[in-house]
């Protein structure tokens, strides 16, 4: 049986990885890992020629020949079924491809047939579909995946497929936007939150998490933050985590590696809730949505995802 290989590409605010993934046997392919630097506030034409030179060296380690489709994890906002960008000014990033046909560009680039699959969808839904396919999530029926860091990513999978609606998740399936003490969920629980607190706090200026968990063995305002940071993400959560029945909650993203930090607070709240919730921590960390995105190239799964995308 001819190999299905597909490239899975993660596009970043100032970078893009990507790399394949053999379909048939759910395996990462990580000698085929590419990755480049790049301006997103760049020219369209700059932007495409850095996409894809990068997939080019990933289609070089695996032969085109073999190459099912390619898969994009892409933050919003974005027009998914179309593969068409909808960053303006407002979004400090890729505002010079708005509205552009990113499909027929990157096929022209990479001299691909008209036809060639390439796909899209949300980054944070992306990272939920690598957990669910080859992490942390395989084998569960609904999990819940966050990433915790520049924002707060989050998507609920049910029987492997991203839920975007319903009584049972937030609107759009989401938790960033959810009103949060005097803001909102994505202020409090991202980088700028918690550097910002610890700022107010202690005076000191830090450029971002890891400094405070380094801070953290001596001083008990760095321990104070992060016992906060555990207990109020389970105030937020818990409703969802039982709405949901959610049985596995992965959590990824920068601040999950401070996890030993705001780990006991977390556990005791949950456990405080009554939420029997399994928790773990990303292993495939960024790959998860290098995996997510590559197995858009996967037809059947995604004929069930297509009809998703518009709600992301």
């Amino acid at each position: 049986m001819k190999q299905q290989i597909a490239i899975g590409i993660d596009v970043g605010g100032s970078h893009v990885s990507c790399a394949a993934f053999n379909l048939n046997e759910k395996k990462y392919l990580p000698e085929t890992f590419a990755e480049s630097d790049l301006d997103n506030h760049g020219s369209a034409d700059e932007i495409i020629a850095v996409w894809s030179k990068t997939i080019a060296r990933s289609i070089e380690a695996v032969g085109l020949e073999n190459l099912s489709g390619i898969g994009f994890a892409m933050p919003g906002p974005f027009n998914y079924e179309k593969g068409i960008p909808l960053f303006t000014g407002e979004n400090n990033k890729y505002e010079n491809i708005y509205g552009i046909d990113v499909p027929a560009a990157l096929r022209k680039s990479l001299n691909l047939p008209v036809d060639f699959p390439i796909r899209f969808v949300n980054d944070a839904t992306a990272f939920a579909i690598g957990e669910d396919w080859a992490g942390k999530a395989q084998g569960s029926k609904r999990s819940l995946s966050i990433t915790l860091g520049t924002g707060f990513g989050s998507a609920f999978l049910k029987d492997n497929l991203p839920v975007t609606s319903g009584d049972d998740v937030p609107e759009q399936g989401c938790i960033w936007h959810l009103p949060f003490k005097e803001g909102i969920a994505d202020d409090y629980f991202s980088t700028r939150g918690l550097v910002g607190r610890y700022q107010q706090k202690t005076g000191k200026s830090v450029k971002g998490v890891k400094e405070i968990a380094m801070s953290a063995p001596t001083e008990e305002v760095a321990r104070e933050l992060f016992n906060d940071f555990g207990s109020q993400l389970v105030n937020l959560l818990q409703p969802w985590l039982e709405r949901f029945q959610v049985d596995v909650l992965v959590i990824g993203g920068n601040i999950a590696n401070a996890y030993e930090w705001f780990q006991p607070a977390l556990t005791a709240a949950l456990k405080d809730n009554n939420c029997a919730v399994r928790v773990e921590i990303s292993s495939l960390k960024e790959t998860a949505a290098i995996i997510g995105s590559a197995v858009l190239a996967d037809h059947s799964f995604y004929a069930r995802v297509e009809p998703l995308l518009a709600e992301m």
